[in-house]
């Protein structure tokens, strides 16, 4: 690829993305900030009467942060643009387990934000290992490396059916028949776990109890039978437990995703082979694979 033609990219991810946007725009009179409509020619903000203009922030943020935004959007297309070029490509399933352990580690968000997590998730997910290879290639692993080392760690590798759940737990059936009932009636769960649950653990969390996998010592073994049969985002009918009478919410199920050796062993030895180079997980070996022109230098 001529330089020409990579520095022509660049500009144009450079004016197509959102926040760079915002470090170099100069011109227009107004801009859409949180949808909220700034008028660039006025105060961005006051402090007692002492003004920032929104030319002084831009500029700040064009010397803070502008230079570290285009190497990211270099570093990005470098990754894509050589892992295509040797025709590396990254195992879906592996995709969907790093989504997985991701979603684990959120707390409560609704579907509509879940989901663009997680198509920012997939764009992360696939450049860190294609970088990973792309910097692994030529080192040299043996298959009893590998094979070693997946017979230590493999349970790291596997990610185990989960659930994520919030209860309310109330004294009687009369009780939990209320609350279902305000709930069918349009009512917050997590406000009726508030102010009906008994389980003063969560109750004040609204009845969060987070993400478990099925193996669990924390929760009782219903709580499992009862998911199974629920949709995500909705509440099961009343059940008996051993500490009162439980209503419960799905809000996300995760299945088992798991890996034998054949499909873990190119991922292990990249990642065996950035331990013995004591490489870390940056593109800048890479830049002198392409010939790259940017505004702060060759």
């Amino acid at each position: 690829m001529s330089k020409k033609l990579l520095f022509s990219i660049i500009v144009v991810l450079l004016i197509t993305n959102v926040a760079t946007m915002l470090f170099w725009k100069q011109d227009d009179t107004s801009d859409v900030i949180d949808d909220k409509e700034i008028k660039t020619n006025e105060a961005v903000a006051k402090i007692d009467g002492n003004e920032i203009t929104y030319q002084d922030w831009m500029k700040s943020l064009r010397e803070n942060y502008g230079k570290k935004q285009l190497k990211d959007q270099i570093d990005h297309q470098i990754v894509k643009q050589l892992a295509k070029e040797k025709g590396i490509t990254i195992s879906e399933k592996i995709v969907e387990r790093d989504i997985a352990l991701l979603t684990t580690m959120q707390g409560l968000t609704s579907e509509k934000e879940l989901n663009e997590l997680e198509e920012k998730w997939e764009e992360d997910i696939l450049y860190r290992y294609q970088l990973e290879a792309l910097l692994a290639e030529g080192a040299s692993i043996s298959d009893s490396e590998t094979q070693a080392y997946y017979t230590k760690y493999d349970r790291q590798y596997q990610f185990y059916e989960s659930v994520q759940l919030s209860h309310i737990i109330v004294p009687d059936m009369a009780t939990a028949e209320k609350v279902v009932d305000e709930l069918e009636q349009g009512a917050d769960f997590s406000l009726l776990a508030t102010e009906y649950s008994i389980d003063e653990d969560t109750k004040n969390n609204g009845g969060y109890l987070g993400f478990n996998s099925t193996d669990t010592q924390f929760l009782p073994a219903d709580y499992f039978d009862v998911a199974e049969g629920l949709e995500e985002y909705s509440y099961s009918e009343p059940f008996t437990t051993a500490n009162g009478v439980a209503i419960l919410y799905l809000h996300k199920s995760l299945p088992d995703i798991t890996f034998s050796y054949e499909e873990l062993q190119p991922y292990i030895r990249n990642e065996l082979a950035l331990q013995s180079m004591n490489q870390s997980l940056v593109a800048d070996p890479l830049w002198e694979k392409l010939d790259i022109e940017w505004v702060y230098g060759e």
